[in-house]
């Protein structure tokens, strides 16, 4: 029998044996072991390597990351900027919003016509309307335009025009509205802007731009290869360097500047930008001023800067404070203005110098032979007193039928050699615009539809592809002891709307009218002249006579004009 507190085995069902492992089994389970033992291991050294490498960088906070190279993506470019600078919010780049287009129209709203197209898919019908719970229909949204979020349209993003949305890298416009650029924002737009090749207009709409950012814009523009057109409305800045925009390396064409608070200290800055007797802006075409408080003293700066300026052909200056002394200034430079003693001087030194050396060799046998200081064609008046009062002595003197009589022919045929000059300089001075104006006029009657056309498109072109003139080598007529040259005829649309011009600056600009509509009769190099020009809402009446003269002028200028048909017995319909 069992002794007592001792179960049998074979009762209990163990297996005494079954907790012991085999050699294979052990072996096995070690390797295993081991392996886990060594993953810990290194998990344990990669946490430490990691926090080697957070301390370290803890410890050097200045360290600076790699710089980044923009590749043109402005998208990619400008998030991954923003990111570096540790921006908490990153306007989004999205593209410019555009009306709806309907489907089966071109964009021209007339319906596709033609044969042998691929056929269009069925129209789906317009599904059920939905119902609500009374029974009634419930209207759908309307498709002409989407629904955002309640604050999502006043939040910062950036607008942009691309010629293929499929391309990032072919952003051609950008519209920024409503938010304001600080520096920061400005210097990351210094880095994405000129690696964009295709970019050539940039819109700042009521940005709040400072002094600053306009120096970093003016730094970057220049930069940018297709720059072109810049629009910075609504921006009011308390430096007015506006001015920098228009330096020497810029490349704007059109510049718009309206509601930006602009004043005389501006308009001082932005009439010597434009051009002076040491340089001139040879790239702006189209300046916007309207909308700003600029008064006769900033009209005349501006003036001052279109006597020297022959590329700028459209100015406004429309809604600001203007009067008669302003109107009257503008309308000098577009008839005729004597010239400064300054501008002679830079004229003398320009014939003497640079275009024409010729002009230094005086006629043999006259009096300023071998002269270098002053030109041949314009003589002084203290030469020209000094002859006189030697004539007068030696007539006392002298018998005049002798060697007197010969001295004055001499100098008369010295005199007729001058005038020869001069008329041969002013020839060249029109160059190749005034020879090619020439052959137009010499074909006329030639050839008839096609010879017509020839001649439109010569002219065109006479007029639009020139090298810019520079007055100072214009021709001059010598009255009342100064000089006097034509005044600028580039300039072809110019708004004077909403200002305070009465009578006597009207009068002015007419006159200026008559004298370019007079020189225009003669000779076409030095340009059009003005073609358009808004008077309206000014200190007279459009009823007045000088402004019913002022229109009937400029009526058959403006190139949009077309008189009205007659009816067979030759008289207007109108």
């Amino acid at each position: 029998m069992p002794s007592p507190g001792k179960s049998s085995p074979a009762k209990t069902g163990s297996r005494p044996n079954s907790h012991r492992l085999t050699p294979a089994s052990r072996a096995s389970f070690a390797r295993v072991a081991n392996k886990i033992k060594m993953g810990k291991k290194l998990e344990k050294g990669l946490k430490e390597k990691n926090a080697s490498a957070v301390s370290q960088d803890e410890e050097n906070p200045n360290k600076t990351p790699e710089p980044y190279s923009c590749t043109g993506n402005f998208q990619a470019d400008f998030t991954e900027l923003c990111r570096r600078n540790s921006m908490t919010y990153i306007p989004p780049i999205i593209p410019r919003a555009r009306p709806p287009t309907v489907m089966g129209h071109t964009e021209s709203g007339k319906p596709d016509k033609g044969k042998g197209k691929a056929p269009q898919a069925p129209v789906e019908p317009d599904p059920d309307p939905e119902q609500d719970l009374d029974g009634e229909g419930i209207e759908a949204p309307p498709k002409t335009f989407t629904m955002k979020d309640k604050f999502e349209y006043f939040r910062p993003s950036v607008q942009v025009e691309m010629e293929n949305f499929d391309k990032p890298d072919t952003v051609t416009e950008i519209y920024i509205r409503g938010w304001k650029i600080v520096e920061p924002i400005m210097e990351i737009f210094k880095q994405c802007w000129p690696k964009m090749a295709k970019l050539h207009t940039i819109n700042l709409w009521n940005c709040g731009l400072s002094g600053e950012v306009i120096t970093i814009l003016a730094s970057t523009i220049t930069e940018i290869p297709e720059m072109r057109n810049l629009v910075l409305d609504g921006n009011t800045v308390v430096e007015e360097n506006w001015h920098e925009l228009m330096g020497e390396e810029s490349p704007i064409q059109n510049l718009s500047l309206r509601h930006c608070g602009i004043t005389d200290k501006g308009a001082e800055q932005i009439g010597q930008a434009l051009g002076s007797t040491k340089r001139c802006n040879t790239k702006l075409i189209s300046l916007n001023l309207s909308g700003n408080r600029i008064t006769d003293v900033g009209a005349e700066h501006i003036a001052l800067g279109l006597r020297m300026n022959r590329n700028l052909m459209s100015l406004s200056l429309a809604s600001n404070f203007i009067g008669d002394k302003g109107a009257s200034k503008i309308a000098e430079i577009l008839s005729r203005f004597p010239l400064t003693h300054e501008e002679v001087v830079e004229r003398r030194k320009h014939f003497s110098e640079k275009d024409f050396p010729e002009r230094n060799k005086s006629p043999p046998g006259s009096r300023r032979d071998g002269s270098k200081d002053r030109p041949a064609s314009v003589r002084s008046q203290s030469h020209m007193d000094k002859d006189k009062k030697g004539s007068k002595a030696s007539a006392k003197k002298k018998d005049p039928k002798g060697k007197d009589a010969k001295e004055e022919e001499k100098h008369d045929k010295t005199k007729k050699k001058e005038k020869e000059d001069k008329t041969l300089t002013k020839k060249e001075s029109r160059g190749t615009k005034a020879s090619i104006a020439a052959d137009t006029k010499g074909t006329k009657g030639k050839g008839k539809g096609k010879d017509k056309t020839k001649q439109a498109a010569q002219e065109v072109e006479d007029l639009s592809g020139g090298e810019v003139v520079n007055p100072l080598t214009d021709v001059a007529d010598f009255i009342d002891g100064q000089l006097w040259v034509s005044g600028n005829r580039v300039l072809i649309n110019l708004n004077l709307s909403r200002n305070k011009i009465a009578e006597s600056g009207m009068n002015n600009l007419l006159k200026a009218m008559q004298y370019q509509t007079t020189i225009l009769m003669d000779n076409k190099s030095g340009g059009t002249g003005l073609m358009r020009i808004a008077l309206l809402k000014n200190k007279i009446s459009q009823e007045h006579e000088v402004m019913r003269k002022l229109n009937d002028i400029m009526l058959h200028k403006d190139p949009y004009y077309k008189q009205p048909p007659q009816t067979p017995d030759g008289q207007s319909t109108t």
